[in-house]
């Protein structure tokens, strides 16, 4: 994928090696949720520019960032954003279906994803029918049925309780350390990723301020 660099926001200035997991840290207002968004090609940054390995995200069309998004990158954010009518195998096919995977290539690319969020013998139950932390787990399988290789993480803890929250960790962990992949975690809570974070980035009033 190569490096991922903004140089978006006022103060921030940032090159991110391909396979570091990141902690984003810093109070509700300091930008760590605005820095997500602009690595997801969600939104656009007013001045500057950011860049993913080959990919000028600030001059992409409309189009083309659908496309960054289907292929190079996997987004959890706190709500789970699961659609309440299908089980959690369809949920997890969706992205698949916008990138015109054959339908028994998505069920398999989903199932696979379930069980490697240890929810295989969940896939045909309904967001309803799950807990809050199998819910979250859905939605990381989600996240990864596209085999990106940038994961972005929005306080994917704030709505679990402690226990549920260090598993999901765990799970991100284990998605970097087994897969390779870029991980950038947004939290309140650093703490959480002690031991796991190879780097932390503190944002403040929409600047870093260290890291």
């Amino acid at each position: 994928m190569g490096a991922t660099r903004v140089h978006a926001l006022d103060g921030v200035s940032l090159a991110i090696p391909q396979g570091q997991f990141v902690a984003v840290v810093g109070p509700s207002g300091s930008g760590k949720s605005t820095l997500l968004h602009l690595l997801a090609a969600l939104d656009r940054p007013s001045q500057g520019s950011v860049r993913v390995g080959e990919w000028q995200l600030d001059a992409l069309s409309t189009d083309a960032q659908a496309r960054y998004r289907r292929t190079m990158v996997g987004i959890l954010f706190q709500q789970f954003h699961l659609i309440p009518t299908m089980t959690a195998r369809e949920n997890v096919a969706l992205p698949m279906i916008l990138a015109g995977v054959a339908p028994d290539d998505r069920s398999r690319r989903a199932a696979d994803c379930l069980d490697m969020v240890d929810l295989a013998d969940r896939m045909d139950h309904r967001p309803t029918e799950l807990s809050g932390g199998e819910q979250q787990r859905v939605a990381t399988a989600r996240a990864l049925v596209g085999d990106p290789p940038l994961l972005l993480a929005d306080e994917p803890t704030g709505n679990l309780d402690t226990e549920t929250g260090a598993r999901m960790i765990d799970l991100l962990a284990q998605v970097h350390r087994d897969h390779g992949r870029t991980v950038l975690v947004a939290t309140h809570h650093p703490e959480e990723l002690e031991g796991v974070a190879e780097r932390i980035v503190h944002l403040q009033d929409g600047a870093v301020r260290s890291g």
